[in-house]
């Protein structure tokens, strides 16, 4: 079995890695799971603000869209292929402790955190805002129906899991099944060549209005951030996982319907758009499906895709409290985070976690009438680079991944991400990109954002680190783990070919010498003697073990 690669398990090591997950009930079905990753894509970047990209680049906007769900797709693929390694409710925060150690698993929670907290003041303030659409709730002030719009959705997270994914079913079902109206329709305007406003449709639409890029190439450059952050909570699919009963089955699949559901729905819809109405239609604010739809006489169109969008921000305020959660038990478990929040019900949710997020996002309550809408901008802003950051881990746990892999240290699962190293070198490139856009654009309140994430959110972190590191490394110490010069609890490069084989098998009688629920390494043809230096604590000296026989 020479030259054969094999996983190293150390079972009395690598229960440490998974003790964060101990408590949770994994009630998450196939079906909710699914629908968390579809509506993880589909969000208010489409329903609303599609709108002002489509009048600032015009109808070849979809090529943006497509380019970036590309990468996308990417890094879902590596969340996937790092899911099936290890599933794990702390996924990619507990991820980068695994491979690169806990200073990163202390940055990477805490700017994820303060991202979904960030996010949760503007999803509130914009729930408030969209009740008022109707007059019906006209006379309820804005602060009250932002407070109930919190309470329900934190009592929600407060149950159960199974409660948090049957509302992400529902509320990404809606949006689902307005998409699938919008596109059954405009076809059907688009195939019987019916006239809007008295224009006709198809390609006369792009030939009489500049073609596919009437503004240049330039605004399709600016628009690529905001098209990125449409994209944001994909990677809410890969905490879920860890409290779904077979990830291994249902993952790959999930993922991979991710790429259809971009390519249908968010380029199928621009593209139906374009052809449709011209670009000059449509305006910042408001929802292009709205235009289309008040376009054709639809009365109620407004009504419709105000529930929609609605619901959209419902969903992401839902997710962020659900992902904090998990987030910060992750970190209390390792000593990042206050103990406290790694208290969990009786049902297996991390209560206080949830509740933190809750009660930092009631600022937001108060905070419409006070902060002008600049501030609120920058907020929007910095929480979108807390996306970034969250999706750069992931392609660089994954490649650490792949290192150890082809080191022969390490086991990586049948769904990958395709073509790596390539694929997620490119992947980080563009990532990169879209940070420089961000801070060279002209857009005063996109620089502000990145200087405020790097001037003031970088201290904070050097700071809370120094102050927590002494309370980390005890518990890695304890844990059998390594917080100094390797990774907590990561596979350690052996010395020898990269194409060594180390087995692990349990012992089925009382262990080894000392230690009876150690198990046995057994080393397959060495390609030299190992040291006992290098040998994990706890297990017998390699010079007393014997080959397989």
């Amino acid at each position: 079995m020479s030259g054969v690669r094999r996983p190293v398990e150390l079972s009395a090591l690598a229960d440490a890695l998974h003790a964060e997950d101990v408590g949770y009930r994994r009630s998450l079905h196939a079906r909710q799971l699914q629908m968390i990753a579809i509506g993880g894509v589909i969000g208010t970047g489409l329903f609303l603000g599609a709108g002002g990209r489509l009048a600032g680049a015009g109808p070849g906007l979809f090529l943006v869209y497509a380019v970036c769900g590309v990468f996308v797709f990417f890094i879902l693929r590596a969340l996937g292929e790092l899911v099936l390694h290890r599933p794990s409710a702390g996924s990619f925060v507990s991820y980068a402790r695994e491979f690169y150690g806990e200073k990163l698993a202390f940055a990477v929670g805490w700017t994820y955190f303060f991202h979904w907290c960030m996010t949760g003041v503007v999803d509130i303030t914009a729930i408030a805002t969209y009740f008022h659409y109707w007059g019906a709730f006209d006379g309820v002030p804005h602060w009250l129906l932002a407070l109930i719009a919190l309470i329900a959705v934190v009592c929600t997270n407060l149950i159960s899991v199974r409660w948090f994914g049957e509302l992400e079913f529902w509320v990404a079902l809606i949006k689902v099944v307005a998409l699938v109206g919008f596109l059954v329709i405009g076809t059907v305007f688009l195939a019987g060549r019916f006239k809007i406003h008295g224009q006709p449709t198809g390609i006369d639409v792009l030939s009489h209005h500049g073609g596919l890029f009437p503004t240049g190439a330039i605004p399709l450059v600016t628009v690529t951030t905001g098209v990125v952050f449409s994209y944001a909570a994909v990677e809410l699919v890969g905490i879920a996982a860890g409290e779904t009963r077979q990830p291994a089955e249902i993952m790959p699949r999930s993922i991979n319907q991710v790429i259809t559901r971009i390519a249908v729905f968010y380029v199928g819809s621009l593209i139906l758009l374009g052809l449709l109405l011209p670009y000059t239609a449509f305006r910042s604010g408001e929802s292009p499906f709205v235009t289309f739809f008040a376009g054709i006489g639809v009365p109620a169109a407004g009504t419709i895709m105000n529930l929609v969008v609605l619901t959209a921000a419902f969903s992401s305020l839902n997710a962020g409290l659900y992902s904090t959660g998990r987030i910060l038990r992750s970190m209390s478990m390792n000593g990042s985070a206050p103990g406290i929040a790694g208290r969990m019900s009786r049902n297996g949710v991390p209560y206080v976690g949830i509740l933190a997020t809750g009660a930092i996002a009631l600022v937001g309550v108060g905070l419409d009438a006070v902060v002008p809408d600049k501030a609120f901008e920058i907020v929007l802003n910095v929480s979108a680079l807390g996306t970034i950051v969250s999706w750069t881990v992931v392609l660089l746990c994954q490649l650490r991944l792949w290192y150890r892999w082809r080191q022969g240290v390490a086991f990586r699962p049948k769904f990958r991400l395709p073509g790596t190293p390539y694929t997620s070198v490119a992947a980080l490139i563009f990532l990169a990109v879209v940070v420089v856009l961000m801070a060279c654009s002209g857009n005063p309140v996109q620089r502000a954002a990145v200087v405020a994430l790097i001037g003031i959110m970088g201290p904070a972190l050097i700071v809370g680190w120094f102050l927590a590191r002494r309370k980390v490394l005890r518990i890695a110490e304890i844990r059998h783990g390594h917080a100094g010069q390797f990774p907590v609890l990561a596979e350690r490069p052996w010395p020898g070919r990269p194409d060594d084989s180390l087995v692990v098998v349990e012992d089925p009688g009382k262990g080894t010498p000392g230690h009876p629920k150690d198990p046995i390494v057994v080393i397959e043809e060495p390609a030299r003697p190992i040291p006992d230096d290098v040998r994990p604590s706890g297990t017998t000296p390699w010079s007393k073990l014997t080959p397989p026989g």
